[in-house]
């Protein structure tokens, strides 16, 4: 823990920051609030930093990082997955610098110290330069706790930390709905693409749950597609059933198509003429209703589901924030795939995903564009309030303390600041 970031930051000031209705602009560009965040949130809580279909077997792994602290996640030769730090306990170099891969162990290139899977330190050359100076069993890779759900690893430098169950709360009945999308298929990471925007990281954290912002924003993408599905997306703006919704801990829902909320839930709806063609290529080969369980998760479910505070599950992919400074923000987009279903329906998949979140996509560039404005936005009139007041007007809290308002509203926002505020004053 930082001991600078304390001096620098008055918690009593954290009240005049963050308000039910409003937050101060130096939330976004504040440096030394920035750093008490790393130590006050990104290291202290849990943190999203794989799916186990990146691992599937002993010895495959990949790199990462945390807030800044890189990070090896390795599935080792018992089938357990470690998060260790990517740090030799020797004079502390990085052990491993590809993103991913399959090895036998670790060895720094610096002195050759190498680690097993679990991180236990095999050998280090011409020992006995430390004969009666230190053991071997006392110099492992430093492990994180790991906390494993829906397939989801989530890891945690805070060995105090409550359970991951417990931190998911209301939000784990909605990762499993997520998670059937797969269409009776387990779900996988299929590929990803990264890019750096320059903005706070809160400010995409508010952009999950912000469904205000889409026939806004994103018109160029609605008009590169049919008028049907352009249809079906933006009718939350006026569909008395769509919601968005705290759900503690900082995790937040916005739910746009509420037909498609439950996969497994089929309402017999004609499917979207853009698919007939697949449809027609699948029914060849599968059982009616499974095809039209396929097409029906083509685009994923019906919501963006925000876990405070680094991991979206949204309608079809994954966005993974990592902060990296007040004034930039790494964000990956993972694209999901059926685990041994049909090719041509992951090859749509993943067009779909291309189309809107890929690198050469519309809604992307969009969304970064936005993000940075709103950067830019804040330095000018630093007294001027960010407003997340939107819906105060009609949400309603449910007797487990949940609030829900409509769609457009900001709800999500004031739970993940909440959170935010909570974190951030505890020492």
């Amino acid at each position: 823990m930082s001991d600078i970031a304390y001096q620098t930051i008055d918690t009593r000031a954290l009240h005049g920051l963050v308000q039910p209705d409003r937050i101060a602009p130096a939330m976004y560009h504040d440096p030394a609030l920035f750093e008490a965040e790393l130590d006050r949130i990104f290291y202290r809580t849990w943190i999203w930093v794989a799916h186990e279909s990146e691992l599937p077997n002993p010895g495959d792994f990949i790199t990462t990082t945390i807030g800044r602290q890189p990070v090896i996640v390795v599935r080792d030769r018992t089938g357990e997955i470690n998060v260790l730090q990517n740090r030799c306990r020797h004079r502390g170099a990085t052990v491993c610098e590809a993103h991913k891969g399959n090895a036998k162990g670790f060895t720094c290139p610096y002195h050759s110290w190498s680690y097993a899977l679990d991180g236990t330190l095999r050998a280090l050359p011409y020992g006995d330069g430390y004969e009666g100076v230190c053991e071997k069993g006392d110099l492992p890779l430093v492990k994180l706790r790991v906390g494993v759900y829906q397939g989801l690893i989530f890891a945690s430098f805070n060995d105090a930390v409550e359970p991951l169950e417990d931190f998911l709360g209301g939000a784990k009945p909605w990762i499993d709905l997520f998670m059937k999308q797969g269409a009776g298929y387990p779900i996988k990471a299929n590929g990803e693409h990264k890019f750096k925007f320059k903005g706070n990281w809160k400010i995409q954290l508010e952009n999950t749950t912000d469904l205000y912002h889409f026939p806004v924003v994103h018109k160029s993408w609605m008009k590169s597609i049919d008028d049907e599905t352009a249809a079906a997306i933006t009718s939350f703006m006026t569909s008395e059933d769509a919601f968005c919704r705290g759900l503690g801990n900082g995790h937040s829902l916005a739910v746009l198509m509420p037909e498609l909320i439950d996969l497994d839930e089929d309402d017999g709806a004609p499917l979207p003429e853009r698919f007939a063609p697949l449809a027609a290529t699948l029914a060849e080969r599968h059982a009616p209703d499974a095809v039209r369980r396929i097409v029906r998760s083509l685009m994923g479910v019906g919501f963006n589901l925000n876990l405070f505070p680094n991991l979206a599950l949204s309608m079809a992919f994954f966005r993974v924030l990592r902060p990296i400074s007040a004034n930039e923000t790494e964000i990956r987009h993972v694209a999901l795939a059926m685990d041994g279903g049909p090719d041509e329906a992951n090859r749509e998949r993943l067009r779909i995903h291309e189309h809107f979140q890929g690198p050469f996509g519309f809604g992307s560039p969009d969304d970064a564009e936005a993000w940075e404005r709103v950067q830019r936005g804040a330095h000018a009139g630093p007294d001027v309030p960010i407003l997340v007041n939107r819906g105060l007007n009609r949400e309603t809290t449910a007797a487990n303390g949940e609030k829900t308002a409509h769609a457009t509203d900001e709800t999500g926002m004031r739970e993940a600041y909440q959170q935010w505020r909570k974190m951030m004053e505890q020492r």
